[in-house]
């Protein structure tokens, strides 16, 4: 082929920015490849960089320093228990087979530094195989100020992973933070103290430099492809692939005006995210009712890849499936808040239009929002629903956008707030009136959950009976952290809804990550990770970092199988 065709060639092209594309492009480097990341919105880190940072990995080389040991066969018995044969046992073979190589990798060759979280259980405990906790890794946290202005750069974490929209923390702090575990006044402090006192930052940017979570692990990526040299151009969007004599070539690009016809000698590997923000896709594929200004995901993820990859006859799976959250839309926030934490918390409760109860609120938000689906009726729509809580629950919990009322009163809340988001009122006849529940409904499923509460049992939904239940829940309640009487006093809704952090579906892939054909057929050239592909992990949650873990481990396998080294 004349090498005039082509503008720009490389080895391994990348079309995404997050962290399965970070590590992917960073292990094809290291083979010797050269390497191009292609991110098509003027910031890097995609949802990566938005997300909760951690990486779920059976069998993890960090998980002896917390006394935690694993076994290959205990991983792939859980996973085939919980995936329910959706998945193909030579892709959860390879996922476990690979895992800990590319964590052990990262750590060993990159800025990347991980903790194990001994304390966060595997999401379906009762499963033969699982974890009390140890799976689940997460960045430590990273000091922005190595990246200089690329740091402005990044996508910014989504605003409820951050104490007051503003303030960075970790997984293991958040954890204590809302639950006000022992140090957690201490714990606030500092990190508002570290906050406030970068000066001169302080008076250039409110971004916190002091990075937690997913901006964490996207700054420790970020910092390793600078390292080697690694080129990521923004605002330069994938537009078409090209196959020569079957097989990818290339693709097509837009970038500072120009159209370009890159070359990749060994592979392109499509690592864009899902189609959480295509309203026209997720009519198409997900349940209905679905709303884009529902998910919490990245806005730029608009289903570009997944048509790219249909347009060469790709297969696709897993479509109307999402990495689902029940989410709640503050107004004047640009995305929409995940509420992983609140629905657990003693003294909330989600309700239909009848005001009752349908399902364990404190189950993996994976679940939940599929029972919202399930459940959701003309009659009785559970999508929307609505949180419950009172007065005792607001004073003492952070919810949604809010500190806990003992810190944050209601009057202190802006008037837009209190008029169009925060529902409240004296008597929960009112309360349902207001937000047109039906009152007596209400009355009676308040009345039946305070006796649970009181008596730690919750006979319908046996909520806050497993480890993964009570992890967010309040130690500090008795006799069961995921139960307290709602009766006091202001009560309050929050609408809710069927929102996700990303879609399931996407191109089907092999155990090597090579994009298929529905016959089965391999696309020569073509490799798809993380929610670009149909979702290695199926239609279940197995445990914290389920999305990360196979988009970087996926990323990890695509590289060494283009580079001749699987």
């Amino acid at each position: 082929m004349s090498s005039e065709r082509w503008d720009h060639s490389v080895d391994w092209l990348v079309v995404g920015s997050g962290a399965g594309a970070m590590t992917s492009a960073i292990v094809a480097h290291d083979l010797g490849a050269t390497t191009l990341l292609l991110e098509k919105a003027p910031v890097y880190g995609g949802s990566s960089a938005m997300s909760g940072g951690g990486l779920w990995i059976p069998n993890n080389h960090l998980m002896d320093g917390v006394g935690i040991s694993d076994r290959y066969d205990d991983a792939l018995a859980y996973l085939n228990a919980v995936t329910g044969g959706v998945v193909p046992q030579a892709r959860l073979r390879a996922y476990l087979d690979h895992a800990p190589q590319m964590v052990k990798y990262l750590c060993e060759k990159t800025r990347v530094e991980l903790v194990s979280l001994p304390e966060y259980p595997d999401y379906y405990p009762n499963a033969p195989g699982s974890r009390p906790g140890g799976r689940a890794l997460e960045p430590k946290s990273f000091d922005a100020r190595s990246l200089g202005d690329e740091f402005l750069r990044m996508r910014e974490l989504a605003v409820q992973e951050l104490i007051m929209g503003r303030v960075a923390m970790t997984v293991a702090e958040a954890r204590i933070l809302f639950c006000k575990s022992p140090g957690w006044v201490s714990l606030m402090m500092r990190l508002m103290a570290g906050y406030w006192l970068d000066l001169p930052w302080r008076f250039r940017s409110r971004r916190d430099r002091n990075l937690g979570m997913g901006n964490a692990l996207v700054g420790m990526l970020r910092a390793s492809l600078i390292d080697r040299g690694i080129p990521l151009w923004l605002t330069a969007p994938a537009r078409e692939l090209i196959v020569e004599d079957g097989r990818v070539a290339g693709l097509v690009a837009e970038r500072e005006g120009r159209t370009l016809r890159i070359r990749a000698e060994k592979g392109v590997v499509l690592a864009a995210g899902g189609f959480d923000a295509s309203q026209v896709m997720r009519e198409k594929y997900l349940p209905n009712p679905t709303r884009a200004e529902w998910s919490a995901a990245n806005p730029t993820s608009t289903g570009d890849a997944i048509e790219m990859g249909l347009a060469i006859g790709a297969g696709i799976g897993l479509m109307d499936d999402a990495w689902w959250s029940p989410t709640t839309l503050v107004p004047g926030e640009a995305r929409a808040r995940l509420l992983v934490i609140e629905k657990s918390l003693p003294g909330t409760i989600m309700v239909d239009k009848k005001g009752r109860r349908f399902v364990n609120e404190a189950l993996p938000y994976n679940d939940v929002v599929n029972a919202m689906y399930a459940k959701n009726a003309p009659d009785a729509p559970t999508v929307p629903c609505w949180l419950v809580f009172d007065a005792t629950c607001r004073a003492k919990y952070p919810l949604g956008p809010f500190l806990p009322g003992a810190q944050q009163p209601d009057w202190t809340l802006p008037a837009r707030i209190r008029r169009d988001y925060l529902k409240k009122a004296r008597t929960l006849d009112a309360l349902a009136a207001l937000v047109g529940i039906d009152p007596e409904g209400l009355r009676a499923t308040i009345a039946r959950f305070n006796e649970f509460a009181r008596t730690g049992k919750d006979l319908d939904f046996q909520r806050g009976e497993t480890a993964i239940e009570t992890y967010y829940g309040d130690a500090n309640v008795k006799p069961n952290a995921c139960l307290a009487p709602i009766e006091k006093a202001p009560f309050y809704a929050m609408e809710t809804f069927a929102g996700d952090f990303g879609t399931k579906g996407g191109l089907l892939a092999d155990e090597k990550a090579r994009v298929l054909r529905e016959s089965g057929e391999v696309i020569a050239g073509l490799y798809a990770i993380g929610n670009c592909s149909a979702a290695a992990m199926g239609r279940t949650y197995p445990g914290p970092g389920s999305t990360l873990g196979p988009a970087a481990t996926f990323g990890y396998i695509a590289a060494r199988h283009a580079c001749g080294k699987e």
